[in-house]
């Protein structure tokens, strides 16, 4: 049998040879105390490190880095640190979304350029996650996700507590008169009392899950804590793993296939995942040239049932998760009803099934069996009708079932800010049945589509005993959120979508099962208010913010740059809009 040629190196362009070129890289590199050997063509592995003291997430993720290193070296590759920018979701304003894309040119830029070989991301907080995988993925070549970790559970009075969906929690607790403000001061150092990112599922430990189901890293990535020796021990084994994908030729493409996101779909679903992962997937999809849609989350997610009793759709965080056996025995579980595709390839070399099929659960309360589910059809919904024509989303494991077919009047907001003014006045006209509807708040309009789409409630409301109430809007919410909120409307109201024709006082109608969001508004009306419309965008604060609003493509495109998506889907789109 002839042996496999090894691909050839590209980071022999740079530093192969003995012209003046590959002298003027050797010697720079040098002057760091690189010995002689390290240029010998050995695999150059570039460690995409999104560390940051203004994101605490991954404020850890410097250690891990050098753990990563030793791994690298131990296979035998040459493994160079560089810095990606780190969009903080607890830090940066007005949203980490609206940096999420130039997070991910900054990426495929920084490969495009070095001499890099295979590449290691970095990752943590919510958008690095995303935007790391996005700018690899143009780039095609030998990829693998690491990490941070989950933070340990919160503790405050004695109570296991979830971050960000407590404080959700506590601030409506606070509006109502039920907690004081000084306990609400107090729960500060214990809802998040560890490195690493929310031990809810929200966004971060979403999107580690999804790196993990699409094959981009090793067993327990999503699951085990950011202070836990073993997220050391799985640094160094993906520093190992990605030489090993250099040598074999194993691009990131080879991985990420239909098959992939459509396990990462399925696995959403199960672990009653964020509504953000509709977005990011198709972000990432399409810069693969894989045509992911809207309709793709209700093909594959619609029937699958939620297995995970997490926060914030549950009881439990990441720690029970890790414990009880972790993202593995979700697959495993999944694998033995039938609902995966088994021969999708990862980055051990070997399929998702050989990875998982062996897995164990070992605490049926926290993942729970399939016959025993925490919701019968998880996933997220995908709403259509006259209010949403191309599409809003929700997320039915977090949201109340008795809402769940509805008709309420609207209350309208124009955008957050007028919400902020308008919601505690004691004279606003809303009631149990009403509908908050927010717009403006989406991708052109914040700009950003920042996650402000799950309003608190009126507090004369919560003063009642009101929990719950359906909320309309364009924008986004977070992962760690919960309610029967809907989202990611599109198009949104600043591009003219119908959104932006709702007036105060209409009726909606809701009906998740039937998937329709309705205005009860005649087509005629609608016209009629169309040719009074005038959009006025807020003013943009920068170059950026501009490019942003000029080339961002709409929630169901994945809010991704039109110049940034692989050349095929940009045929498609062309076609179909």
């Amino acid at each position: 049998m002839t042996k496999k040629k090894k691909p050839e190196l590209r980071s022999r362009q740079w530093y192969g040879g003995s012209d003046k070129s590959a002298f003027m890289h050797r010697s720079w590199m040098k002057n760091q105390g690189m010995p002689e050997d390290m240029f010998d063509g050995r695999p150059i592995i570039g460690i995409c490190n999104t560390w940051s003291e203004m994101t605490p997430c991954n404020a850890h993720l410097r250690d891990l880095a050098e753990r990563v290193k030793m791994g690298v070296y131990e296979a035998g590759g040459f493994p160079i640190e560089f810095p990606a920018m780190s969009a903080s979701e607890s830090q940066t304003r007005p949203t980490a979304m609206l940096h999420r894309n130039l997070a991910a040119m900054e990426v495929e830029e920084s490969i495009r350029a070095y001499p890099i070989d295979g590449i290691v991301l970095m990752v943590g907080c919510d958008k690095t996650t995303p935007s790391l995988i996005m700018g690899a993925a143009s780039c095609d070549i030998p990829t693998i996700v690491v990490s941070g970790g989950p933070m340990l559970n919160g503790r405050f009075q004695g109570k296991t507590v979830g971050s960000g969906t407590s404080v959700f929690q506590w601030t409506e607790e606070m509006r109502a008169g039920k907690m004081s403000k000084q306990e609400f001061l107090e729960a500060e150092a214990g809802h998040s009392r560890s490195p690493g990112s929310c031990m809810t599922m929200g966004t971060a430990s979403t999107m580690a899950s999804m790196a993990e189901i699409l094959g981009l890293a090793l067993q327990q990535n999503a699951v085990i804590p950011a202070v836990d020796s073993r997220r050391r021990v799985l640094a160094q084994q993906s520093g190992r793993q990605i030489v090993d994908l250099v040598h074999k030729g194993i691009t990131i493409s080879q991985i990420c296939t239909h098959d992939a996101f459509k396990n990462a779909i399925i696995v959403n679903a199960a672990i009653g995942g964020s509504t953000n992962a509709a977005l990011h997937l198709i972000a990432i999809a399409r810069r693969l040239g894989i045509g992911l849609s809207l309709n793709d989350w209700d093909k594959f997610g619609r029937e699958i049932p939620t297995l995970l009793d997490l926060m914030p759709s549950g009881r439990f965080l990441m720690e029970e998760f890790y414990y009880a056996g972790g993202l593995p025995a979700i697959i495993r579980t999944l694998g033995e009803h039938g609902k995966l595709a088994k021969d999708a390839l990862t980055v051990t070399t070997k399929s998702i099934w050989e990875n998982n099929k062996d897995a164990k659960n070992w605490d049926k309360e926290v993942i729970r069996e399939w016959d025993n589910p925490l919701t019968t059809s998880g996933g997220i919904a995908v709403l259509r009708g006259n209010l949403a024509p191309r599409g809003a989303v929700l997320k039915p494991s977090a949201a109340s079932s008795h809402l769940f077919k509805h008709r309420g009047k609207a209350v309208v907001f124009n955008n957050i800010e007028e919400y902020k003014q308008r919601i505690a006045d004691p004279e606003l006209d809303v009631d149990k049945n009403s509908i908050l509807v927010l717009r403006n708040c989406g991708p052109k309009g914040y700009p950003g589509m920042a996650e402000v789409g799950n309003m608190g409630l009126p507090p004369k409301l919560l003063a009642k005993g009101i929990r719950d109430m359906i909320r309309i809007s364009d924008a986004r919410m977070s992962g760690t959120a919960y309610g029967t909120v809907i989202l990611h409307v599109a198009p949104e109201a600043a591009d003219g979508g119908p959104l932006a024709l709702v007036v105060e006082g209409d009726m909606i109608d809701v009906d998740i099962e039937a998937r329709v969001l309705h205005l009860d508004v005649s087509d005629e009306e609608l016209a009629r208010r169309r040719a009074e419309l005038t959009i006025q965008l807020p003013p943009v604060q920068s170059g950026y913010q501009q490019l942003y609003r000029d080339h961002v493509q709409q929630a169901d495109l994945g809010c991704d740059f039109d110049f940034s998506i692989h050349s095929s889907e940009l045929t498609k789109q062309r076609v179909s809009h």
